[in-house]
């Protein structure tokens, strides 16, 4: 495998403690990145981000991890407000902000047999931690001077935007919604020279994945399908993310871009 590309500065990584996220922070960090990890775990799953954290360090970089609900305004000031001094030695002072937050509801919209469809609060929570939280972090930080020319937005998306799977209809929404903040986000921020991308990963067996009902079906159809006969690894998308932060991908920005090797034509 080839070397890491060289990078520096420092990344903020929203839900950093598995999945994209853990994968992506590993891989900047070895890239030569410092890393702001936000995360949500309970005391059984704490012990999965604290090991991201170590192998950030075990790379000779800083990380500053916080343990907060990444959809709370008090916390998001809180997180920026301790690390803010720090981020404003570099140029840009944030390289990279990833969101890569999965936490939603996965329940279908119309209730049978007993069963009750999704209510307004679990939609409105989907929505709000899987996609506006990406606007409000985008603010606060852009308010701050911390994303400035250079800096680079990306988000994770899926397929699920266009394609059905059953009790999905919640996270495909957000997803949807957070393919047009990344757009919005480009050309509103295009003038300062910071770029906006959202990310569709393939099917990936992750801990968020083996929510969604039905996933073992998804992980099989991907297996059959994918043109490269695996399945998505998290790694792929880390090695992506680093690619797009080199400063000649700068003028890449407003786009869905497919890590997925070509599933996503074929399913």
């Amino acid at each position: 495998m080839s070397e890491p590309p060289r990078l520096d500065g420092w990344a903020l990584v929203l839900g950093a403690s598995s999945g994209f996220g853990a994968a992506t922070a590993r891989y900047l960090a070895a890239c030569g990145m410092d890393i702001v990890g936000v995360h949500f775990d309970r005391r059984n799953t704490l012990p999965a981000a604290e090991a991201v954290a170590r192998d950030v360090e075990a790379c000779g970089r800083t990380a500053r991890f916080f343990n907060v609900n990444a959809g709370d305004p008090r916390m998001r000031a809180r997180v920026l407000d301790a690390v803010g001094g720090e981020l404003h030695g570099g140029d840009p002072p944030l390289r990279v902000l990833m969101h890569s937050i999965a936490f939603g509801t996965t329940v279908p919209y119309v209730g049978s047999e007993g069963a009750a469809g999704v209510t307004a609060k679990q939609m409105d929570m989907t929505l709000d931690l899987m996609s506006h939280t990406l606007v409000y972090w985008s603010q606060d930080l852009a308010g701050r001077g911390l994303l400035r020319r250079g800096s680079r937005i990306f988000a994770m998306t899926s397929a699920g935007t266009t394609t059905i799977w059953p009790a999905y209809g919640p996270v495909g929404a957000a997803k949807a919604s957070l393919e047009q903040h990344v757009r919005q986000l480009a050309v509103e921020l295009g003038p300062r020279g910071i770029a906006a991308n959202a990310i569709r990963a393939g099917v990936t067996d992750t801990q968020a994945l083996r929510k969604i009902p039905g996933h073992e079906a998804m992980l099989t159809q991907a297996r059959r399908m994918n043109p490269g006969q695996r399945l998505t690894q998290p790694e792929d998308v880390a090695r992506a993310i680093a690619v797009l932060s080199l400063d000649g991908a700068a003028w890449i920005t407003g786009n869905v871009i497919g890590v997925d090797g070509g599933e996503n034509l074929v399913m």
